[in-house]
């Protein structure tokens, strides 16, 4: 792609999410969504593949369905009580069709069908902006909306959007699907906690970007798209490797990792709430993401499975790598020490 087109299009991108996450009006949130799915639409197709044509079909059809609805749910909260103000939704139809709307641009379950494949369709860079950035502006939309929203409707589908991420990743052989099941159940902690304690919501979210920074910078930098390249990529660059089981299992949110901190939270916070059925179910749930963060990190680090593939071992690569990457993967990894000081400032 032109280099010119593609600054273009991340300035539009970095735009829309400032304006999405910075109105007070729903219509301009709402111009703020639909300039940031213009955007990412582009680079989505950039590689004129059939599968990426596909992919940016499905995400402009599921955003501007999900758009028209935050449209349609914020006339209506303004019909019925004059308020174009977004803190102000108070009519209860309003809200549900504003929670459903949020949660199909979010890829909450039972709303989540389209991100796996729009993923699996996108280079691992675009990838990332999918599954990182343009979950920011809904996920403030529903943070500036919390008070107003269904408690049961919001834990439901965060507890459905755990099983169905870790139920759903297990027989994946594809990075890029494992990574999109692996948000969607991220996705379920953070609407579980989303009407009880909002900020941590926030933080989980920051957490989550940090980690899916460091897996999808490493796994671009190795080149991996599917299990079978993981086995073999050790030989290219071995040290990276090794920490990238780490940041795996960070992601998994194994303690003393820094991914252990918002799971840890979110089920205190649950557990003050009387609410350690909904804790222990989600907790039971992430068992199942567990084991294919481990089968990711035992093809990636620990040894070759028992059968052959039909994948090269390739030469050591001396090449450099991004500077980000040992940044993020320390950050995923050390943070955790340091709770009590962020509980002092949630």
């Amino acid at each position: 792609m032109n280099p010119q087109a593609m600054l273009v299009f991340i300035i539009s991108l970095l735009l829309g999410t400032t304006l999405a996450i910075s109105s007070n009006h729903w219509i301009m949130a709402w111009a703020g969504l639909e300039i940031n799915t213009l955007s990412i639409l582009p680079l989505i197709a950039k590689s004129h593949h059939p599968r990426a044509v596909e992919a940016a079909t499905k995400y402009f059809l599921v955003q501007a369905a999900a758009s028209t609805l935050v449209l349609f749910s914020s006339m209506l909260n303004a019909w019925e009580t004059g308020q174009w103000d977004i803190t102000q939704m108070s009519h209860p139809a309003s809200c549900s069709i504003l929670t459903a709307a949020l949660s199909m641009k979010l890829g909450l379950a039972p709303f989540h069908f389209w991100f796996p494949e729009v993923l699996q369709g996108s280079p691992l860079t675009t990838g990332l902006i999918l599954s990182t950035v343009m979950k920011f502006p809904p996920i403030t939309l529903l943070f500036m909306t919390s008070q107003s929203l269904n408690p049961t409707l919001l834990t439901t589908m965060g507890v459905l959007s755990v099983a169905v991420g870790g139920w759903m990743g297990l027989n994946q052989t594809q990075t890029r699907k494992i990574m999109a099941f692996s948000s969607i159940s991220h996705l379920g902690w953070m609407a579980v906690i989303l009407i009880y304690y909002p900020k941590l919501t926030l933080l989980n979210f920051y957490l989550y970007t940090l980690m899916t920074a460091a897996v999808f910078l490493t796994l671009n930098s190795m080149k991996v798209l599917k299990l079978s390249t993981l086995m073999t990529a050790w030989t290219k660059m071995p040290s990276l490797s090794s920490i990238f089981l780490l940041t795996l299992l960070s992601l998994a949110g194994l303690p003393p990792l820094t991914g252990f901190l918002p799971k840890w939270l979110i089920i205190q916070e649950l557990t003050k709430q009387d609410l350690a059925p909904t804790a222990v179910i989600i907790s039971l749930l992430s068992l199942l993401g567990l084991f294919f963060y481990l089968r990711l990190a035992y093809c990636a680090t620990i040894t070759l499975p028992p059968h052959t593939t039909n994948h090269m071992k390739l030469w050591h690569i001396h090449k450099p790598v991004n500077i980000l990457i040992p940044i993020l993967i320390t950050i995923s990894l050390t943070l955790l020490p340091i709770s009590p000081m962020i509980l002092t400032i949630l």
